[in-house]
């Protein structure tokens, strides 16, 4: 699914949509020894409304977040349609629209069988409708577009649930502040999530799952390659540090304060350029060696960039926006600078009587000292 695919959905995951319909919806409580305590299933419409609305928002929240960090699509691979796979499971899952409770059934336990997690968690999931409608090619609703498809799918949410201990409330039933003697299990918005099948030229395409991932510098691998029998792929903290990776091994001692700040400067370019395009930007060896050369790094040193790269990545391109950093920041024992986009040409490093030092230039000769201006003179 690209950001324009993903953007329809969420743009229409609504109750005021007229094109699209929530059936049912199953919730579970899950606790840290692997046991669900709790299960239902129920039409969504039934519900009452505040909770539809809560459970809405939760379902919701797994669309969210930037494509190539919290949102990945996976491909199933071969061994995950044969007899007992999850594609052909969820597939059947999906036209059974969450009506047969063995295969809900099936569902949950394959969550908590397979699934790490390191507390208790809710689970919720819910098979909705989108009426696909016809659209110009530019993208716009015709004055008699008709129903061409639904896109049935099956949306999975898996929030973590903190026990929370407020201290002192007020009591209504004394009308005095008093300790609070009992325990609340609070359901947070989601950490994982997925949606299958995914929406693809506005269709549904069985051969991916789209998955969510709030934290995404520490995805839940288990989700992916445990649960959904996926391949996963490198997370943003994972790339950026084989991306530092390939920088040294290829640039070695010339990568200095200028050719680091140089490369982020192309590789934001890169990413701001592409920022309305249905895909994300990425950076191959080729395109890697085209912004070397451009920053300077001598072609000797090039030569060698594609073992590198392929050894690193293989054919994998690497995602630009997880390349990149909107601030520069120095850092040395004790000491941290941050410097803004706009300053990067007043900064500098040089050797002063043997010490390397940091030297910053200042336009205006007041600087705050723990929040106090000083006057350096």
């Amino acid at each position: 699914m690209n950001k324009k695919e993903i953007n329809e959905i969420k743009k229409n995951f609504s109750e005021k949509c007229g094109f699209f319909t929530i059936g049912q919806v199953v919730s579970a409580f899950v606790d840290s020894e692997k046991n669900i305590k709790f299960r239902s299933n129920v039409l969504f419409p039934t519900l009452p409304q505040e909770d539809s609305e809560l459970i809405m928002a939760i379902l919701k929240k797994t669309l969210s977040g930037s494509l190539g960090r919290n949102l990945k699509e996976y491909a199933f691979p071969k061994d995950a349609y044969l007899e007992g796979g999850m594609q052909p499971f969820m597939y059947e899952l999906v036209r059974s629209k969450l009506k047969d409770e063995e295969m809900v059934d099936k569902f949950l336990s394959a969550i908590v069988e397979r699934m790490q997690y390191v507390s208790t968690y809710a689970v919720f999931a819910a098979h909705c409708t989108y009426s696909v409608l016809n659209k110009t090619k530019q993208d716009e609703l015709t004055d008699d577009a008709e129903h061409e498809i639904d896109y049935d799918f099956i949306i999975t949410a898996v929030c973590p649930v903190e026990l929370r201990y407020d201290g002192l409330i007020f009591s209504d039933e004394t009308n005095s502040i008093v300790r609070k003697t009992t325990a609340d299990r609070i359901i947070e918005m989601p950490s994982d999530g997925f949606l299958f099948p995914i929406f693809s030229d506005r269709r549904p395409d069985i051969n991916g799952v789209l998955v969510y991932s709030k934290n995404a510098a520490k995805p839940n691998t288990s989700v992916v390659d445990d649960l959904l029998g996926c391949e996963f792929v490198l997370s943003y903290k994972n790339e950026k540090e084989t991306f530092h990776a390939i920088l040294n091994n290829v640039v070695g001692e010339e990568l200095d304060y200028d050719m680091i700040t140089a490369v982020n400067d192309k590789l934001t370019e890169l990413v701001d350029k592409s920022a309305h395009e249905t895909e994300p930007a990425t950076v191959g060896k080729h395109e890697l060696s085209s912004i070397l050369w451009e920053v300077g790094v001598p072609q000797e040193k090039l030569e060698h960039l594609p073992k590198v790269f392929e050894t690193a990545m293989g054919e994998k391109p690497l995602t630009a926006v997880n390349l990149i950093e909107r601030k520069t920041v120095l850092s040395a024992p004790s000491i941290t600078v941050n410097i803004g986009k706009d300053a990067q040409d007043k900064v500098r490093c040089e050797k002063i009587d043997g010490r390397r030092c940091l030297i910053i230039a200042l336009d205006d000769p007041e600087v705050s000292v723990n929040g106090m201006p000083t006057n350096i003179k």
